[in-house]
C-alpha cells in the first residue's frame, strides 16, 4: 500500500512544489515514477488512497515514525499536521506554554512571531499539502476516468462516498486556512496540475466555499455513526459547518448564529452520547470505552500502524516531567515541555488562592506535586502546573500496544458532543433562536459528569458569554479550538493577558493584526499573486 502512496504523491508535485517551494521547505520526489494510471489498477487502490488523505493528519510521512517525509526542512517529528495545529490553537492562549528552545517555538506563546516563523510556515506547507493530495485523489475518481479505466459500477458506487469524505477533509484543511491565514492560495481539482501560481482567494469567498462543499457533500456522505471509526459522515460535515457558522464574524462580517443552532441541533439529534467518565475520551482506548459515542470526527492513532513523533505522541510526551512518573501515562519518559499557565487554572477555582487539588470538578487534570502554580522561568518545566488530560493508557491503566512506549494508541478527538452542546449555548445567547432551556440543560449535563451531581449547575441567569468562555475552557482545553474561541470573544490580542503573553511575565496585550498568522514570508517570493496580511 505504502509503494502505491509514493506512486500517487508523485502526481502532486507539479502543483505543490508551487504551494510551498521555498528552499528550505520543498517536497521530495520519490525515484518511482510510474503514473497515476497505474498506481490504480488495483480496485483496492481507491480506498487506500483515501486512507492516505486521513493518515495525512496523523503521520508525517511514508515511513513511520520517520525517515520518508512528506515535507523537509524542519524536523520530521514538528512538520506533522496536529502536532502543528495543537501548537498553533494552544500556545498562543492561556492554555499552554512551551519550555523548549527550538527555532522561534517560544514566539508563539509570546504572540510576536514573524513571517519568518519556520513553525508558522510549515503549517501552512502542511494545509496546503493535504488540500493538493485530496485535489488529486478527486481529479483521479471522476466519472469519466473511472469509466476510462473499466472500473465496475459497484465500486464506483463506493468510490462517490470516498469522494465525499475527500472533499470533506479538504474543507477540513481550508477551514484550517482560513482561520489561520485567512486569504490563502485556492486550488481545486478543477485547475490542472502542474507548475502555475494559484490566485488568493479572500476570506469571504473561502468562507462560501467551504460552506458550498459542505452541503454539496451532506446527502453522499453516510448517515450519523454508521461509517467505520475514524471516517467522516454526515454528522462530521454538520459540525464543521457549525464550526464555520460560529466564526462567521470573523470571516466575513455575517452573524451565523442561528445556523449554528441548526447544525449543533443536527448533531446532537444523531444518536450520539456522552461518555459516562471525562476521563476516557482521553485514554488509550478512546475509540472503544465508550467515548467512541461522543467523538464525532477523531483524528485516528495506533501505536503500532501509525507511528509518528508528531501528533498525540508529542502531546503526551511533551506533558510529561518534572516528578511525573511516566509509567501512569502509558509511556516510557516524558519529554518536559508543555504546561499550562495559572490563568487556566484559576478557571477551576472560586477564588485564586483555593487549592486545585480540592477542586470537586473531575476535568481539574492537573499535576501540581513539585510545580509551582505561577510560571517564574518558562524554560523549567517545573515552573507552572503540568497537565494530566490524556494518557496512553486504557480504562484498566494497561499501557497502549507499542511495546516500546513511545507511540500512543490515544486517538485525538477533533470534534465531539460536549463541543457541540457548548456550541449550542453560545448560540442561544448570541441571538441565534434555539431554546434557552436546552442550552442550560446541555451545560448541566457536562457540569453533572464532571462533577458526579448536580451542586455545580447553573441556571439560565448564569449563561453569559463570558460564563460561556470560561466553560469552554475547562471543558476542551488542550482540545485546539482555544486561539479560534478567544478570537471569536474578542479575547486573544489586543484584549486579554494572560502570564507571558506579550513576552513578559505579568502578560501583555498584543496588536489586534495578530489574530492571524502571516502569510510565510518565503511564499510571497514565490507566488507573486499572494499579498501579505496587514501588520506583517
Amino acid at each position: 500500500m505504502f509503494n502505491r502512496f509514493r506512486i500517487f504523491l508523485l502526481v502532486l508535485l507539479g502543483t505543490v512544489t508551487l504551494w510551498s517551494c521555498s528552499k528550505d521547505l520543498e517536497l521530495t520526489p520519490e525515484d518511482n515514477r510510474q503514473t497515476s494510471a497505474s498506481a490504480f489498477e488495483d480496485p483496492a487502490a481507491y480506498k487506500q488512497f483515501l486512507a492516505k488523505l486521513y493518515a495525512g493528519f496523523a503521520v508525517s510521512g511514508q515511513d513511520g515514525p520517520a525517515g520518508n517525509p512528506d515535507l523537509t526542512g524542519l524536523d520530521e517529528g514538528f512538520s506533522q499536521y496536529m502536532r502543528l495545529y495543537f501548537m498553533m490553537q494552544e500556545l498562543p492562549t492561556e492554555e499552554a506554554v512551551i519550555g523548549w528552545n527550538d527555532g522561534t517555538i517560544k514566539d508563539l506563546h509570546y504572540q510576536n512571531w514573524t513571517s519568518g516563523n519556520e513553525f508558522i510556515r510549515t503549517m501552512y506547507s502542511r494545509i496546503m499539502y493535504q488540500i493538493a493530495q485530496s485535489n488529486e485523489y478527486l481529479r483521479q475518481t471522476t466519472e469519466d476516468v473511472l469509466n476510462a479505466r473499466g472500473v465496475e459500477a459497484s465500486l464506483q458506487a463506493d468510490i462517490q462516498t470516498y469522494r465525499a469524505e475527500a472533499r470533506f477533509l479538504r474543507a477540513l484543511s481550508y477551514w484550517h486556512a482560513l482561520d489561520l491565514y485567512g486569504n490563502p492560495p485556492f486550488v481545486t481539482e478543477d485547475d490542472a496540475p502542474g507548475a502555475f501560481l494559484p490566485e488568493q482567494i479572500s476570506s469571504a469567498d473561502l468562507f462560501s466555499y467551504i460552506e458550498s462543499e459542505l452541503l454539496a457533500i451532506e446527502g453522499e456522505l453516510k448517515a450519523p455513526m454508521t461509517n467505520q471509526y475514524g471516517r467522516a459522515d454526515q454528522a462530521a460535515a454538520w459540525m464543521l459547518l457549525a464550526k464555520l457558522y460560529q466564526n462567521s464574524e470573523k470571516y466575513n462580517g455575517e452573524d451565523h448564529s442561528a445556523d449554528v443552532v441548526t447544525y449543533t441541533s443536527k448533531v446532537i439529534d444523531a444518536g450520539f452520547g456522552l461518555v459516562d467518565d471525562y476521563q476516557k475520551l482521553f485514554l488509550a482506548d478512546n475509540n472503544s470505552n465508550g467515548a467512541q459515542n461522543e467523538i464525532i470526527f477523531p483524528i485516528t492513532y495506533d501505536g503500532i500502524n501509525s507511528q509518528s513523533y508528531g501528533g498525540m505522541t508529542f502531546i503526551i510526551h511533551t506533558a510529561v516531567g518534572g516528578d511525573m512518573d511516566p509509567d501512569n501515562f502509558g509511556i516510557n519518559g516524558g519529554w518536559a515541555g508543555l504546561r499550562t499557565t495559572s490563568a487556566l487554572v484559576n478557571k477551576f477555582l472560586d477564588n485564586e488562592d483555593d487549592a486545585v487539588e480540592e477542586v470537586n470538578d473531575s476535568r481539574a487534570m492537573f499535576f501540581t506535586e513539585g510545580q509551582t502554580k505561577e510560571i517564574t522561568d518558562i524554560s523549567n518545566f517545573n515552573s507552572g502546573y503540568a497537565i494530566t488530560k490524556y494518557k496512553n493508557v486504557d480504562v484498566n491503566g494497561n499501557a497502549g500496544s507499542d511495546p516500546t512506549g513511545d507511540f500512543p494508541d490515544t486517538d485525538f478527538p477533533m470534534f465531539r458532543l460536549g463541543d457541540a452542546y457548548l456550541m449550542y449555548a453560545e448560540a442561544v445567547v448570541r441571538g441565534g433562536g434555539g431554546d434557552t432551556g436546552k442550552a442550560v440543560d446541555y451545560i448541566n449535563k457536562l457540569r453533572m459528569r464532571a462533577y458526579g451531581d448536580s451542586s455545580a449547575n447553573i441556571s439560565s441567569s448564569d449563561l453569559t458569554l463570558d460564563f460561556i468562555l470560561d466553560e469552554r475552557a475547562r471543558e476542551l482545553f488542550w482540545e485546539a479550538h482555544r486561539r479560534t474561541d478567544l478570537i471569536r470573544f474578542g479575547m486573544f490580542s489586543d484584549r486579554g493577558i494572560w502570564p507571558y503573553k506579550g513576552g513578559v511575565p505579568q502578560g501583555a496585550t498584543t496588536e489586534a493584526f495578530r489574530d492571524l498568522m502571516p502569510i510565510p514570508s518565503s511564499e510571497l517570493g514565490v507566488n507573486t499573486n499572494l499579498t501579505q496580511n496587514p501588520g506583517y
